[in-house]
């Protein structure tokens, strides 16, 4: 696409023109340029530079010439130098000046309009003015208007010095411009449709090129729509052209008619991928090959056509890929012809790409014949240096220099057959092919097409391979023959293995080289004969054949021999295997080289004792042509000491001599060491090892004469995979072992069992742990048949439920730990290292993991431990404790282990709970409380100088008895400690606390709140405690005597002045039938003097007097009484009669509750009240 010019290559931008006063003029082109669509300015300083834009006597001359069917140059001249509108620009001091000033301007004006009415060019005139107060008399404006002929909306006056007003000058100018713009290109095309309309022309070129300008200057009025349908015109009336014209000699007339009609429809393609239109243009683009795949013109100039067809194609690609149109998916793919339907590849760039490098090679061949069959090829090189293009498109001639000026000659066939030879030449087709493959393979890689971009890749190769660039044809090969070994396409396979063994020979890359060699002959490819019409498809391997892979075979072990073999055609470079350069080949589990050797390794058992001999099955398989003779294969495991070697009978003095050299190898001996095609080679040797753990064959060692060795990769008969190549060949299967079973369950790997210990591991836990306790759990070691000199004890904590013990997200709330199971510490029996001495003794990896090196331990003694495990949160944890010792001090001594594990389950020890309490019978009036806002937060409200009870429950939720030692509130500041009293109450000391399972403490606190804050914080109940031992279990109390803290933390609380405190005052007893006195006092604790409200209800079971209904005013910081009688009629538990006290002032009630308002009656008096001195209670004084 770039090879276009770009007037053709971009849409048509609008051209204007500037005459006079040229300091405006980088001020208004910024302006247009920036406008949607951009306006081209065409700038002229004053008025002595406007004849550039009238026609010239050439352009006269030349018009209705029908030698060509488009001008090269016409749709540049309209871009860059014919003007749609001229806007001249006069100063206002021009002019309102004096009469030479005014005869100046009008002189300019008249020369300027006889210029542009030549062309039909639009005018405009602007009176430029520094500010609006630069008045031109009206007389002048209007006679200046009328001599310039325009309308009064293209008379503007423009104001520069104002930056609002330069703004508002701006936009009116740019709107004026862009409509007489679009008015002059609608008139023009208007102008020659009458010429289409009525075919006002003799020549079919003129109808094309009256199409053409319409089409032009449609879309210079961005009418997309106009321009498309006479570019469609134009495009017809040129296929009809074909085989009528005779202007030009035949080759040079369809060369002219091929790029006019790629012209047209690069610009229709344009326009459709332009309006979204993916599915038309696509199917334009394949009509348009159609129309012209057959017009391949005269035989010497056939190569024109392809190139032709190539640029077709890459010039579609490129719009493709560079237009924003969205792909239709598949699903949408509902066009074509029932003929031939589109494809979900036409829609894609990938595709024409790679056509177009598809036409360039075929440009390629036909331009070498065409060039071999010419004999004046030095005539060729010097034919061309004369000829260029000529006045229209498609068409070339000799420039002749006669005297001081230059004439064009037309060309006749001959002459421009040999021009056009010469200028093919020149260019390089093979990296124009390549740069179009790239571009074709990295597309199908975007698009995951692995097939197709495998494809270009090998075409890319190729080419490379032709140019002798083999290091860039042997990477691309080698990143497509993955795939073809991946899906089994064993014909291109062959092809490109056969390229990338020629390249390797070329680079002289021996490993490279014997590697594709291998694989080449163990290819499946059983039968097929070399036919005649088959040479050259298959590339340097040949056809794949059986007799081919034998050849290839035969060269390779030749090569292995030590026969040399040429590097290239030539022969004048040689490589081979030598002594000071061996080669050794790596066969992994997925390398394509399993073909040629296959090692598949099985132990007979899979455990086996230390010191026991274990049978070993090796077998070995290859698909070469030929037999396969090994000289010595060496058998290696993971414990090197196991190691051995095998050779076959006739070698085996060779081999041992080599291998005596290497001191403790093994030597075996094997009949025959030969490898037949398809025929499992099975060795079976005993292996004996002395070291525990797992003892696996790794590799198996094939030396192939004196300097190849292979390196196979063992596999284990069980898990071992088909050769993919050869699965789906009709082949006999056979096993690698003789025993079916052992084929199927056979593994490389066998396991070597630990020795017995003699050494016995105790974990000695009992009882489930308590949450922030620190557990104790003894661990013995007791010598029974081994001493122990070396040993270590590692210990893992792990979830029981598979959870994992850490939670650094979660809010515990037992302990601010990140952990919930965590070893702390250890300690000895004696003592000595306890918590943080033990903790020096330990190695910590993690809070769940550490290592405890072992003393010295003699044959029948002990040594005890106890770790000490801290639960942060209740969770079941696994405890593993292995110990691995060493039973003597020798070097490499075998190691034995011991594992013991055991369950401890973590349970919570105690659950704290709280609840507040008012004094009995004595009730605060707490607004808080009777007016709730719906969002408040429930916090508990305390009244500021009276005392409130705080009662805090422990309740014993473990299996085991517990010791409460102590219980405190601990308060978080200083200062909210001095802001309330708290008092501990009860009689009964906390030391004697004792809860079983199950069983629950309480113990009240009273709290008086001193200062009246908004929130206090309370802080926290802290609760000591340990666990009960029994009499038997008293050595494990010492590390827990300090007792384990539990922390209850308390709800902050809102502190409030109390209006009003109602008190009722009554004996807790009373007896049937004896009247007794009750009394009910409300304080009023404020500065205002309040007015309740109190009633008092009726009651069954009592006689009452008094006042039942009453309103009363107390007195600020003062109290009233009210008592009233009251004489039981039914005994048992009885509730008073309820008494509610309302505070107007307050809008809230205030009743007490219903255990405050229980009375006890007596049938009759009981004897503690006969004992009794009789103690009455005090009656007050009512105020």
């Amino acid at each position: 696409m770039e090879d276009y010019a770009e007037e053709f290559r971009t849409p048509p931008v609008t051209l204007i023109s500037l005459v006079g006063c040229p300091e405006l003029h980088p001020t208004i082109s910024t302006y247009l340029h920036s406008e949607q669509p951009p306006i081209n300015t065409l700038a002229l300083p004053d008025f002595s530079k406007i004849s550039v834009l009238g026609k010239t006597l050439k352009e006269t001359a030349d018009s209705g010439q029908h030698s060509g069917i488009l001008k090269r140059d016409w749709l540049l001249k309209h871009r860059t130098k014919v003007a749609a509108v001229v806007a001249t620009l006069f100063s206002s001091d021009q002019v309102a000046g004096d009469p030479a000033q005014w005869l100046q301007v009008c002189t300019d004006l008249e020369n300027l309009k006889l210029v542009v009415r030549g062309r039909n060019i639009k005018l405009i005139v602007v009176v430029v003015q520094s500010t609006d107060k630069d008045e031109v008399t009206e007389d002048r404006m209007i006679a200046l208007r009328k001599r310039a002929e325009v309308d009064s909306k293209y008379f503007l006056i423009f104001i520069q010095n104002d930056a609002l007003q330069l703004t508002q000058s701006l936009d009116r100018l740019g709107s004026a411009l862009a409509e007489l713009a679009n008015i002059y290109y609608r008139d023009e095309g208007r102008r020659i449709k009458t010429r289409i309309e009525k075919k006002n022309f003799n020549f079919i070129e003129l109808n094309i090129r009256y199409c053409f300008k319409v089409a032009v200057y449609a879309e210079f009025r961005r009418d997309w729509v106009e321009a498309l349908r006479f570019y469609e015109d134009a495009y017809r009336a040129l296929r009809e052209m074909v085989g009528t014209s005779t202007r030009l000699p035949a080759i040079q007339r369809l060369v002219e008619i091929k790029t006019v009609v790629e012209l047209l429809h690069f610009k229709i393609s344009t326009l459709l991928l332009h309006g979204g239109k993916v599915k038309e243009a696509v199917m334009w683009f394949q009509q348009h090959i159609a129309s012209y795949k057959t017009l391949v013109g005269a035989p010497e100039v056939v190569f024109l056509h392809w190139d032709w067809m190539s640029q077709q194609y890459l010039v579609f690609a490129e719009l493709l890929e560079t237009s924003a149109a969205t792909i239709p998916s598949n699903a949408s793919l509902i066009l074509g012809t029932s003929e031939k339907p589109l494809t979900e590849w036409e829609f894609q760039p990938a595709y024409y790409y790679e056509l177009a490098a598809h036409y360039m090679r075929e440009k390629r061949c036909c331009l070498e014949i065409a060039l071999s069959a010419s004999e004046t090829s030095k005539r060729i090189e010097s034919s061309s240096e004369s000829v260029i293009q000529s006045v229209f498109v498609g068409q070339f001639a000799r420039l002749l220099e006669q005297g001081e000026a230059f004439a064009m000659q037309t060309l006749t066939d001959a002459e421009y057959v040999q021009y056009a030879l010469a200028e093919g030449k020149r260019f390089q087709d093979s990296y124009e092919i390549i740069a179009l493959l790239k571009k074709s393979f990295e597309s199908y890689s975007n698009l995951n097409a692995r097939r197709m971009a495998s494809y270009c890749g090998n075409q890319m190769a190729r080419e490379y391979f032709t140019l002798g660039e083999f290091g860039n044809a042997k990477s691309l090969f080698d990143g497509g023959v993955s795939l073809y070994r991946q899906e089994g396409w064993i014909t291109l396979l062959w092809e490109v293995l056969g390229y990338l063994r020629e390249c390797s020979r070329r680079l002289g890359s021996v490993k490279d080289f014997i590697e594709f060699s291998l694989e080449m002959a163990a290819l499946p490819i059983l039968s097929g004969a070399e036919s005649s019409s088959c040479k050259g498809e298959y590339g340097p391997a040949g056809p794949p054949t059986l007799l081919r892979r034998e050849m290839i075979h035969k060269e390779v072990f030749g090569l292995v021999k030590g026969e040399p073999i040429s590097t290239s055609n030539e022969g004048s470079n040689i490589f081979a295997i030598t002594e000071d350069e061996p080669l050794h080949l790596e066969i992994d589990l997925v390398s394509p080289l399993r073909v040629v050797l296959l090692a598949s390794v099985a132990f007979h058992d899979q455990a086996v004792k230390p010191g026991a001999p274990v049978p070993l099955t090796l077998s070995l398989l290859s698909q070469l042509p030929h037999p396969v003779e090994i000289d010595q294969l060496e058998i290696q495991f993971n414990q090197s000491e196991c190691n051995f070697t095998i050779a076959s009978a006739p070698e085996e003095t060779v081999v041992a001599s080599s291998v005596g050299e290497k001191t403790g190898i093994r030597l075996e001996t094997a009949p025959n060491l030969s490898l037949v095609t398809n025929k499992w080679l099975r060795l079976t040797f005993d292996i004996i090892s002395e070291q525990s753990g797992k003892l696996e064959c790794l590799s198996v060692i094939a030396k192939l004469g004196r300097h190849l060795t292979i390196c196979c990769r063992a596999e284990s008969p069980a898990s071992m995979d088909d050769l993919p190549l050869w699965k789906f060949e009709d082949l006999v299967q056979t096993f690698p072992t003789r025993d079916p079973a052992l084929a199927f369950s056979g593994q490389k790997v066998v396991q070597v069992e630990e020795p017995d210990p003699q050494v016995d591991l105790v974990l000695g836990a009992t009882g489930p742990a308590l949450v922030g306790e620190r557990f104790l759990v003894p661990v013995t070691v007791t010598s029974k048949g081994h001493p122990i000199y070396s040993g270590e004890l590692k210990i893992n904590l792990v979830d029981a439920r598979g959870g994992g013990l850490v939670s650094p997200r979660e809010t515990e709330p037992f302990s601010m730990d990140s952990h919930h199971v965590e070893l702390v510490g250890i300690s000895e029996p004696d003592g000595e290292n306890e918590s943080e001495a033990g903790m020096d003794n330990i190695k910590k990896i993690q809070q769940s993991f550490g290592l405890l090196p072992i003393p010295f331990i003699k044959l029948g003694d002990s040594w005890c431990c106890k770790l000490e495990i801290k639960w942060n949160r209740p969770k079941p944890i696994m405890l593993y404790v292995s110990l691995g010792y060493l039973p003597n001090s020798e070097a490499g001594a075998q190691k034995f282990n011991v594992h013991k594990s055991i369950q401890i389950e973590g349970k919570t020890a105690v659950v704290m709970d709280h609840r507040f309490m008012l004094p009995y019978r004595r009730h605060p009036l707490l607004l808080s409380k009777i007016k709730l806002a719906p969002d408040s937060d429930h916090s508990p409200s305390l009244a500021l100088n009276e005392t409130s009870f705080l009662i805090v429950s422990a309740k014993n939720c473990s299996d085991v008895p517990l010791r409460l030692m102590s219980m405190s509130i601990e308060k978080d500041d200083d200062e909210i400690g001095r802001s309330c009293t708290v008092h501990q109450g009860g009689d009964i000391p906390l030391d004697d606390a004792f809860l079983v399972p199950g069983e629950e403490f309480r113990q009240v606190f009273s709290i008086i709140p001193e200062l009246n804050f908004p929130r206090l914080a309370l802080g926290a109940v802290s609760l000591r405690w340990s666990r009960e031992f029994g009499l038997e279990e008293q050595s494990r109390s010492s590390l827990t005597a300090t007792g384990v803290l539990t922390r209850h933390k308390l709800p902050d609380v809102n502190v409030e002045m109390v209006p009003i405190i109602v008190s009722l005052e009554c004996p807790p007893q009373a007896i049937l039938g004896s009247p007794f006195t009750c009394y009910v006092r409300i304080k009023n604790q404020t500065e205002l003097l309040q007015e309740v409200k109190y009633s008092l209800a009726d009651s069954q079971s009592f006689v009452l007097s008094g006042f039942h209904n009453d309103t009363i005013f107390v007195l600020p910081k003062s109290e009233h009484i009210v008592g009233y009688k009251l004489v039981p009629l039914v005994s048992g538990l009885q509730q008073l009669p309820r008494f509610t006290v309302t505070s107007l002032r307050y809008s809230a009630e205030l009743q007490p509750s219903l255990s405050a308002c229980t009375i006890f009656v007596f049938p009759g008096k009981p004897q503690f009240m006969m004992d009794d001195v009789g103690s009455k209670l005090p009656e007050p004084i009512a105020t």
